[in-house]
């Protein structure tokens, strides 16, 4: 009589398993498989923040949200340049769903209703071209979506004075420029006007010579 019992009903069905033995004999592998170095472009980048995340596009045409991906979002900072980006990836197939810089006028806000989501724009990349885009974000939790906006906002914000700082500085060095030049200018005017008054006297004084009676 059957049993009405999943799991019993199987383990009577199942077949006796035949015990292990060893034959002593030795399959080698078909294919060897040899290590591959992947890149990343990441190499050169330090990890600012890595966080778990959901991605979403805003789809202008239908007026919706849509997924991107689930994946890692990280901030990454450029050894030599400076700049830092954005760049999240899917996790299984590790496609990039974003790919932007992070710069001073970028601007993070809450999501309306849902405190763990983010809503920001930028100039994305991630398709292999410039693309106006509108993202969303959504985290585990209110305390990594914090710690995300305060990041960016945090780096925006030093950007923001470093750029000031070199506008300033190149200012300066205009100005400074500016003033050499005009030195320079009156410097250039004198020494004509010298030259001029010098060959003046000189015309005058030969005149006089040509004047006295031998």
């Amino acid at each position: 009589m059957a049993s009405n019992d999943p799991e019993r009903r199987d383990e009577e069905e199942a077949p006796e398993a035949a015990d292990d033995e060893d034959t002593g004999a030795h399959v080698a592998p078909i294919v060897r498989l040899e290590e591959v170095s992947v890149t990343t472009g990441e190499e050169e980048e330090d990890v600012l923040l890595d966080l778990k995340a959901k991605l979403y596009r805003f789809d202008k045409e239908g007026n919706q949200w849509k997924e991107r991906g689930t994946g890692s979002v990280k901030l990454l900072k450029h050894k030599e340049s400076g700049k830092v980006r954005l760049v999240m990836r899917q996790a299984k197939t590790l496609k990039i769903c974003a790919n932007h810089l992070v710069i001073p006028s970028i601007k993070m806000q809450e999501h309306a209703g849902n405190d763990k989501s983010c809503v920001w724009h930028a100039t994305d990349f991630s398709d292999g071209e410039l693309k106006d885009e509108m993202f969303c974000i959504r985290f585990g939790s209110v305390e990594n979506c914090k710690k995300f906006m305060e990041k960016v906002e945090s780096i925006a914000e030093d950007l923001g004075k470093n750029e000031e700082k070199e506008s300033e500085e190149t200012t300066s060095a205009a100005g400074l420029l500016e003033k050499l030049s005009v030195g320079d200018e009156s410097k250039s005017e004198e020494k004509s006007k010298d030259e001029a008054s010098t060959a003046q006297t000189t015309e005058e004084k030969k005149s006089d010579d040509d004047k006295k009676p031998e």
